[in-house]
């Protein structure tokens, strides 16, 4: 690794340094709660006096609409998939993610480049392809990683949002049905996420348990980094608040 803010080469232009706020992930498989978590800390870090942004997977300016597009369509093969995904990353740690790091705001990402690592790895089985595209991006100075149980999942999906044509890795053909293929495909993302769990040390979270516990895990998980980040400010920088999604 080129630089240990960074995941490979990096950014040539940019000084690390001068990054002076902290990059929070919260990463996990689709429907685990990620978005709903995020909203609640950013209510409870502004309380705080603390300048706060959140940024969330596909929401960039750039891309969000092509990817809508071509998943509306079905015609995502495993490399224009990763392609689309990893330029919408870019653009928003370009346009959102570095300019609030610099301003010494906290960054709270709703997943990071790990999802785009889980899936890649569950599509093709080639983890080195996916991290070198991804090797511009910005080491998180902490992730919380939510994790569930398959089992748990598919009956938290179903009894809220449904379960989709790309959440259950349809395009994949695992299953001879939506449900069927949704336990399949979520249980090799768990997997993955359960693996790079260890090799990255993320904070695992059990998300099987009551929000609100949830919620007091991952606030005690940040505190510590916050000593080291007392807020100096509470501006804004302009145009830099964007909504959490869950969006995949």
């Amino acid at each position: 690794m080129a630089n240990e803010r960074y995941f490979g080469d990096g950014l040539t232009y940019l000084n690390p340094s001068d990054l002076k706020g902290k990059l929070i992930a919260i990463e996990g498989t689709d429907g685990v709660g990620r978005s709903t978590h995020i909203e609640m800390l950013q209510e409870w870090l502004e309380v705080q006096g603390y300048g706060v942004i959140t940024t969330g997977w596909t929401r960039s300016n750039l891309m969000s609409k092509t990817i809508e597009v071509a998943k509306k369509g079905n015609i995502l093969d495993r490399w224009s998939f990763s392609l689309l995904y990893a330029t919408d990353f870019a653009d928003r740690l370009e346009h959102q993610i570095i300019p609030a790091l610099r301003s010494g705001f906290i960054v709270l990402a709703d997943r990071y480049i790990y999802t785009a690592f889980a899936r890649d790895v569950v599509r093709s089985g080639d983890p080195k392809w996916i991290r070198d595209v991804f090797g511009f991006a910005i080491v998180p100075d902490l992730v919380c990683y939510l994790r569930i149980d398959v089992e748990t999942l598919a009956l938290r999906v179903i009894e809220t949002q449904g379960m989709n044509y790309w959440e259950s890795g349809m395009d994949l053909r695992l299953g001879n049905d939506l449900y069927d293929s949704f336990k399949k495909y979520q249980a090799s993302l768990i997997n993955e996420f359960d693996k790079m769990a260890e090799e990255f040390a993320f904070e695992v979270v059990d998300a099987r348990k009551p929000p609100e516990e949830i919620q007091e895990e991952l606030r005690a998980k940040i505190l510590p980094l916050l000593n080291s980040n007392k807020p100096d400010t509470l501006s804004q920088p302009t145009g830099q608040r964007s909504s959490a999604s869950s969006t995949a």
